[in-house]
């Protein structure tokens, strides 16, 4: 006979379900000065990848999908500083950025997105279908929504479990219009699950407004009728991220059930990189990378608290550049998958 989902007295119960109150957003995260430096160098590792992403595509070396991360960089940064081991991490398709701060290399992500045997996934995943549970990601997903129910899963196994590790489950505003995103809400407020959704919203689902898409445009406010508390909160800001970050983490892992953050955060690029983006003005970009940019926000920060100058965030950012290029050179020189791999890792072993 098969276990119930919820163990009597894990993780809180059906009597805490309704309990949807918004709670105020925390004061930002007061970082310390090596946080920042990590802070800023985790962001500017995944801007200088994506970037090199990008160039790879426009070389040929890239195939299918590539959507890039550039932008968005605060969001993940700030989340995953807040997890622990045995934590678990999934996303949809726009991914390169989630698997950096997850902790898996630039050499095994760019591998996989030219599709090397050296990248994470063998080359089989490619840009969209990445994986390694080592680290605890469980993929890039293509399926719109897909990621929502999926994540559900991983969290009703941790409760299963009877483990007092969190899932962290991310999709964008486009994703937040799914019906299954809604059956997964509706499982975790019943299961009691230790899962935070996350909805990234870069305001254009493909290439249509948040406003012309939803008829409720703050997004956090999407679980309230199911039983799921939701926050708002400033995705541009990485300090603001990682408080919410904590805050929720604590929230969930004490067995207060499910819980939802929308972070406003914004792509300066297109949907995918065949994306033109011609539906947004160049206005609206450059008010963002000139006024909102995450990254340009903490160096200021690092150079207003003076333990650092330019010259150092530059020997930073060279740094970076240098990891990056060298995972492209690694990703160039590994070899295409043999034809018989197409007969590996079909199954998984009993």
């Amino acid at each position: 006979m098969a276990k119930t989902p919820a163990k009597s007295g894990s993780r809180g119960s059906a009597s805490s379900r309704g309990k949807t109150a918004r709670s105020e957003t925390p004061a930002r995260y007061d970082a310390s000065h090596d946080e920042m430096m990590d802070f800023y160098r985790q962001m500017l590792l995944i801007r200088r990848f994506e970037e090199k992403a990008g160039q790879l595509y426009g070389m040929g070396l890239i195939g299918g999908f590539c959507h890039l991360y550039i932008g968005q960089e605060a969001v993940v940064v700030g989340l995953q500083s807040a997890l622990k081991d045995g934590d678990q991490v999934i996303t949809a398709y726009r991914d390169h950025g989630h698997m950096l701060a997850c902790g898996m290399t630039p050499r095994s992500v760019m591998a996989e997105l030219t599709g090397r045997v050296g990248g994470a996934s063998k080359g089989k995943g490619g840009s969209m279908h990445m994986f390694s549970v080592a680290q605890g990601f469980y993929g890039g997903h293509g399926i719109v929504g897909a990621s929502a129910p999926l994540g559900t899963g991983l969290a009703f196994a941790q409760k299963y479990n009877d483990t007092d590790n969190v899932t962290l489950t991310y999709f964008g505003d486009g994703a937040a219009n799914q019906g299954q995103v809604y059956e997964s809400f509706n499982m975790a407020v019943l299961w009691n699950l230790p899962v935070i959704f996350i909805i990234e919203n870069n305001q254009y689902g493909m290439g249509t407004s948040v406003k012309r898409a939803s008829g409720q445009t703050d997004l956090y406010k999407r679980g309230e009728s199911l039983g799921v508390p939701g926050r708002l909160v400033d995705g541009m800001d990485v300090l603001a991220v990682r408080a919410a970050a904590e805050d929720a983490i604590a929230h969930v892992r004490a067995g207060k059930g499910p819980l939802l953050l929308e972070l406003k955060t914004y792509r300066y690029r297109g949907h995918s990189v065949s994306d033109p983006a011609k539906y947004r003005s160049k206005e609206e970009l450059n008010e963002y990378r000139e006024h909102h940019d995450a990254i340009e926000m903490v160096k200021a920060q690092l150079l207003d608290a003076g333990a650092v100058g330019e010259d150092d965030l530059k020997a930073v950012d060279k740094e970076v550049r240098g990891v990056v290029n060298d995972a492209a050179d690694f990703a160039q020189n590994s070899p295409e998958p043999d034809p018989s791999e197409l007969y590996t890792d079909v199954l998984a072993d009993a």
